[in-house]
C-alpha cells in the first residue's frame, strides 16, 4: 500500500492550527492576552525561521492542558474546531485527499503540532492516521510538557520510521506534501515531495531541485 503523508498547518489548512490556537485563548480570554500573544508570536517566528525550540514551545502551549480539566477542554476544542478550524480547511486540499483514498493510497497526517489539537482536525478531514507531538498525560490528565520525540524536522522521519516498524508498511513510492522548510528531512527521504504553497525557503530548494510545486489555496 502507497502512503500519501500530509503536513497539516499551511498545507491542508490556510493557517497554522498550533498559533491560531495560541489567538484562541487571547480572544476568548483564557489567558493574559498581551503577555501570551507575545510569546506565542516569538515562538511562531522562530518556526517560520526554522529555529524553533520545540520542547519550550510545548511547554509553553501544554501548560495550559494541565491546569483545565478535561471536559472543559472538549468544549473548548469543540468552539475552536467550529470557530477557528472549520472556516481555513482548504477545499483542494480535501480534493487532494479524496483522490489519494480513491486511488487506495493510505492517507497519514503528519504534524508538528500536538495531539491535543490535531487530532480533532484529522477526525474531520477523514485521515484515520495521525503522526503528532504528543502530551505527555497520567491518570487521564496532561502533564504540560511533550511525551517522546518530538514530531518536528528531523523529529517527523524519527516518528514515521517508528510507525513504519509498528504497522509493517514501507516508503516505497510514498508521497509527502508540505510547505515547511521545516519538513526537509521528511521530503528528502520520500520518492515523490510535493511542495504546498511553501515559504521562500523551501521554494527555492524546491525548484533547485525539480520537486512539484502544489497550491491548494
Amino acid at each position: 500500500m502507497r502512503l500519501a503523508l500530509f503536513d497539516l498547518d499551511n498545507t491542508l489548512l490556510a493557517g497554522d492550527s498550533d498559533h491560531s490556537w495560541g489567538e484562541f485563548l487571547c480572544e476568548t480570554g483564557r489567558v493574559d492576552a498581551v503577555e501570551y500573544r507575545a510569546r506565542n508570536d516569538a515562538f511562531y517566528a522562530d518556526y517560520c525561521a526554522g529555529k524553533l525550540d520545540v520542547v519550550a514551545y510545548q511547554s509553553f502551549t501544554q501548560a495550559i492542558l494541565s491546569r483545565t480539566e478535561a471536559e472543559e477542554l472538549a468544549r473548548w476544542q469543540a468552539e475552536f474546531m467550529a470557530e477557528v478550524i472549520e472556516p481555513i480547511i482548504l477545499a483542494k486540499g480535501e480534493a487532494l485527499l479524496q483522490e489519494h483514498r480513491e486511488a487506495g493510497d493510505k492517507l497519514v497526517i503528519i504534524t508538528a503540532t500536538n495531539r491535543f489539537i490535531t487530532a480533532p482536525i484529522a477526525a474531520r478531514l477523514g485521515v484515520e492516521t495521525l503522526i503528532a507531538t504528543e502530551c505527555a498525560m497520567e491518570d487521564g490528565r496532561y502533564l504540560g510538557q511533550v511525551a517522546g520525540v518530538p514530531c518536528y524536522q528531523a523529529g517527523k522521519v524519527v516518528r514515521l520510521n517508528e510507525w513504519l516498524a509498528e504497522s509493517g508498511l514501507s516508503l516505497d513510492g510514498a508521497y509527502f506534501y508540505s510547505d515547511s522548510r521545516n519538513d526537509l528531512p521528511l521530503l528528502e527521504a520520500v520518492a515523490n515531495p510535493v511542495v504546498v504553497d511553501p515559504d521562500d525557503t523551501l521554494r527555492a530548494i524546491a525548484t533547485e531541485r525539480g520537486w512539484p510545486v502544489l497550491s491548494l489555496r
